[in-house]
């Protein structure tokens, strides 16, 4: 697919219906992100955009995001997918991302959902892993969560008010408190 196929995977993005072909798709947990901004719930897309995410023990959503709407999305380059040699005669790039997401989606609705260690961002990882995105082979959970806080789009003002509000007025109060009492 050449660069002018890429942006006009772009243009089929649909923040408001939640279409985001070849996409990763955030939006804030309650309590956890508003601490902590950084912190949030990951998905993936498929190449006609619909949304899957590890939304809880042994279960993967479909369509929407466990926490709500998606608040930030990370556009990818399905140029950047890695053809393996048992698919070069059957898939295109298209076909390979699908693929893998399929697969990704697959071990994790056998998966026990794990806070900490096992959670939305390792099943992204295993995605991108699948399919070798950008050449890498061992994704993990702080790279994502690191690449989307730095480079993901806010799908308007209120995935931005949805993501930082509720930390910015957390620690105004911090703020008002240590210096009024």
């Amino acid at each position: 697919q050449s660069t002018w196929g890429f942006w006009m995977e772009m243009s089929r993005t649909n923040t408001l219906a939640e279409r985001f072909p070849f996409a990763l798709v955030w939006t804030p947990i309650p309590l956890i992100t508003w601490i902590c901004p950084i912190i949030g719930h990951l998905g993936i897309c498929d190449s006609s955009g619909v949304i899957y995410d590890f939304a809880g023990p042994y279960t993967i959503g479909k369509e929407h995001l466990a926490f709500g709407r998606v608040a930030r999305y990370l556009q990818l380059d399905v140029n950047k997918v890695c053809l393996r040699v048992e698919d070069s005669e059957s898939l295109d790039k298209a076909g390979v991302w699908d693929e893998s997401v399929e697969r990704g989606c697959k071990i994790y609705s056998r998966r026990m959902h794990n806070l900490c260690c096992d959670n939305c961002h390792s099943h992204v990882a295993v995605c991108l892993e699948f399919m070798r995105y950008g050449g890498i082979s061992h994704w993990n959970m702080v790279m994502l969560a690191l690449w989307m806080f730095f480079f993901g789009r806010f799908t308007g003002v209120r995935g931005f008010l949805k993501t930082f509000l509720p930390f910015l007025v957390i620690v105004g109060f911090i703020l008002l408190f240590t210096h009024v009492f």
